[in-house]
């Protein structure tokens, strides 16, 4: 990579020659461009209300990136309370203008390295079958932590109100060593 990749629990910045794309927690202002973004894209769109909510209450464990002041990208994540050691991965979305950058990879690193992920051994993330970036992103993750990624199933199609939904699968990344 070329520039500069500082990390500290607060936030990360990538300084290239050209580019500057910074980390952080986001706000609850960034919530109605996380919503803005997933609608242009093939994402599960959630309600506007959720991205708030998790900038809000989980800001924690959520990373957005920022271009110029312009939301890029963004994770929201949580730890399960009943596992401490997990950290779960809702959604990733990266603005398609950014794609093939590793923003993906950045929020996630960024993520990882915050003092509210410290105790965290595993990343678990739900990936459908036929979301091979998702799928690439994880396995990429489990291979720059020199560790491996275990797919089981997790939530069967039948469980969804619609017809058409693909099973979610659980991606399982871990044990992390910092």
């Amino acid at each position: 990579m070329k520039g500069e990749f500082t990390i500290n629990s607060q936030i990360a910045t990538v300084t290239a020659p050209t580019e500057t794309v910074y980390f952080e927690k986001p706000k609850v202002e960034d919530g109605a461009a996380m919503w803005e973004l997933v609608n242009n894209s093939t994402l599960d769109q959630n309600s506007a209300y959720k991205y708030i909510m998790m900038a809000e209450y989980f800001k924690e464990t959520c990373v957005v990136a920022k271009e110029d002041d312009k939301l890029v990208g963004f994770v929201t994540a949580f730890i399960p309370p009943e596992r401490q050691d997990v950290i779960f991965i809702w959604q990733v979305g990266v603005d398609s203008s950014q794609r093939g950058k590793g923003i993906a990879s950045k929020l996630l690193n960024a993520l990882v390295h915050r003092r509210a992920c410290e105790n965290v051994r595993f990343i678990e993330a739900t990936v459908t079958p036929s979301n091979s970036a998702s799928q690439s992103l994880f396995r990429r993750l489990a291979r720059d932590y020199d560790t491996k990624c275990d797919v089981s199933d997790l939530f069967g199609e039948e469980l969804f109100p619609t017809d058409g939904h693909e099973p979610e699968l659980n991606f399982r990344v871990g044990p992390i060593n910092r």
